[in-house]
């Protein structure tokens, strides 16, 4: 009666509508290679191209200026170029104005120096590679998102938006910023060792 009971049971379950994937935590883009940026304004680097970068795990943040959240994770992005720069580990900001249309490379400069960012820095002042790699971005809720992206070129960790970052002494409300960072660092060690 029991099996009766467990093969009925697998039955119901199995008939049940399959969840769909969380559009608004980026569950889409997983598995997805990575679009190429096609961005020709660029900070501490020639122009890049995820094609070019096969061979490292690359770490891509959108982030712009005035945004809290962008500048609360500033320094776990270099945090992680320092720890991880040598061993593999590409760290990419992409700058996009608010609202789009803001093509000053100054602004971006002035932005990104005071941020202390020293890896490769990229204008998306029209929004057109934030749309490629966070397409329906209206419905998603962030434009501060940031990728992981394998050797081989695939988005293999979306972090939807908002902070992460290493949670200091008296920092109240910033458990899951602090959880957030220490998955976005154990990804990456993963894919660094594959």
């Amino acid at each position: 009666m029991r099996f009766l009971a467990a093969v009925g049971a697998l039955l119901v379950a199995l008939h049940q509508p399959v969840c769909a994937a969380d559009f608004s935590r980026g569950d889409d883009r997983l598995g997805l290679a990575a679009p190429p940026f096609e961005l020709k304004t660029w900070l501490h680097s020639p122009p890049l191209e995820m094609r070019a970068l096969r061979g490292k795990v690359v770490l891509v943040r959108w982030w712009t200026e005035g945004c809290p959240f962008c500048v609360a994770t500033a320094p776990a992005l270099r945090q992680l170029d320092r720890l991880h720069g040598g061993s593999g580990l590409a760290v990419i900001g992409i700058f996009h104005p608010k609202p789009p249309g803001d093509w000053s490379l100054e602004r971006v400069r002035a932005a990104s120096e005071r941020l202390g960012f020293a890896f490769p820095v990229a204008l998306d002042a029209d929004w057109s590679a934030l749309r490629r790699w966070w397409p329906d971005l209206e419905r998603r809720g962030w434009t501060s998102v940031s990728f992981v992206v394998d050797k081989k070129g695939v988005i293999r960790y979306v972090h939807p938006g908002g902070e992460f970052h290493e949670a200091g002494a008296g920092e109240p409300g910033h458990a899951q910023c602090e959880r957030d960072y220490k998955e976005i660092e154990q990804v990456i060690g993963r894919l660094l060792r594959e």
